[in-house]
């Protein structure tokens, strides 16, 4: 099956029962067991509910992967890959990457022993310089949040292979209908589910997809431990949120494409992040790599900070609000939302000026978002 018949059919059989067209929502914390001499094969929803695993059996085939296991947060999914890291262990991190992510490695992990170093994920061999004799593990993303940098997944992976390290990948910004990084060598991806997957703005999610057994039942069994799973009703959310994924991102993509058209041209913005755009420094990559250059994009407004917190309290159509891929715009300022555990020197370091605003585009009429922008910009 193609990627959108996927989403519909993998995991989603009528019910035995009453042939039930949509999945029924299992919402029951336990199984009755029929005797002690057979355990049933789900028997507690911390550990597995069949919601949970339509949902986790229908995002690895998207992911193009074996394995998935699903959790409350994305955070929790990103957590869960770091869990194979032990004390005395070093990790890897790129320099550009979300700014939770940043956040867990620069403050929790040095707590349990575990140190970590920067690379630059679009200048590959830089990691032959960080990389140490304890390292265990390296995380990227591309494209990244919120510059929108497009990084070669298969030169990182293959230079990161070489000196034997876990290779995670945050595939969040991109969703599986642009991208599969597991085929390009990475082993395992994680996902906030919260974003396109879901795509509605109504569960916090997370999953991690590999092929590799031995990865999977560290994944799971750090689940099954911590107790970070997700509800049978988030799932069941997800679930209906994934089927229509592909005509989501398909519409996302487009107005994202005629919004950075726009602002390239406004003589009130200084520099657009995307991709698709044939100025990027990394269209060429993106065009090689990618099935579509999604829906995020950022840009710079030609004036002062106070100017670009009006930009962003002033538009009518684009919500002011925290995350992204949801079928709603969104406009969002980094500096005091992704990227807000940063100190203003690390974001500037890592190219996230007081002037960059962070959109999320969504399903709605591409003209009535150029509008909305238009008369925030003209407003300053």
């Amino acid at each position: 099956m193609r990627f959108a018949t996927k989403a519909l059919r993998v995991g989603q059989d009528p019910d035995p029962k009453f042939r039930a067209v949509i999945p029924p929502l299992y919402q029951s914390a336990t199984f009755a067991w029929e005797d002690l001499d057979h355990v049933p094969p789900i028997d507690y929803t911390r550990c597995a509910n069949p919601n949970r695993q339509m949902l986790e059996e229908v995002i690895a085939a998207l992911e193009n992967g074996k394995h998935c296991t699903l959790f409350g947060s994305g955070m929790a999914a990103i957590v869960a890959a770091f869990s194979l890291l032990q004390n005395g262990d070093h990790m890897l991190i790129a320099g550009d990457i979300y700014g939770g992510t940043f956040r867990l490695a620069e403050k929790i992990l040095p707590r349990q022993g575990i140190t970590v170093s920067e690379f630059c994920a679009h200048e590959p061999l830089s990691i032959n310089d960080a990389v140490q004799p304890n390292s265990k593990l390296l995380i990227f993303e591309t494209p990244t949040n919120p510059n929108l940098r497009v990084s070669d997944i298969a030169a990182v992976t293959k230079i990161a292979k070489e000196h034997n390290l876990i290779v995670v990948f945050d595939n969040t910004f991109a969703s599986p209908v642009l991208q599969n990084p597991l085929d390009l060598g990475v082993d395992i991806v994680v996902h906030s589910t919260t974003k396109y997957i879901s795509g509605h703005s109504d569960v916090i999610g997370g999953a991690t997809v590999t092929n590799d057994p031995d990865l999977q039942y560290a994944m799971f069994e750090w689940n099954k431990a911590v107790g970070s799973v997700p509800s049978p009703f988030d799932c069941w959310l997800s679930l209906r949120g994934v089927k229509t994924l592909a005509c989501r991102m398909k519409a996302h993509c487009e107005n994202a494409q005629a919004v950075a058209e726009f602002l390239d041209g406004h003589p009130k913005v200084s520099r657009v992040h995307y991709p698709g755009l044939a100025t990027h420094p990394d269209h060429q990559v993106a065009k090689r790599q990618m099935r579509g250059f999604g829906g995020m994009l950022a840009f710079e407004v030609a004036g002062t900070t106070e100017q670009a917190r009006k930009v962003c309290e002033s538009t009518q159509v684009f919500l002011l609000a925290e995350s992204l891929g949801g079928v709603e715009s969104l406009i969002g300022y980094p500096p005091l939302m992704s990227h807000a555990t940063m100190s203003e020197e690390q974001r500037l370091s890592k190219g996230i000026p007081p002037t960059l605003l962070r959109l999320s585009i969504g399903v709605e009429d591409p003209q009535d978002l150029i509008e909305d922008l238009d008369q925030a910009l003209n407003g300053i």
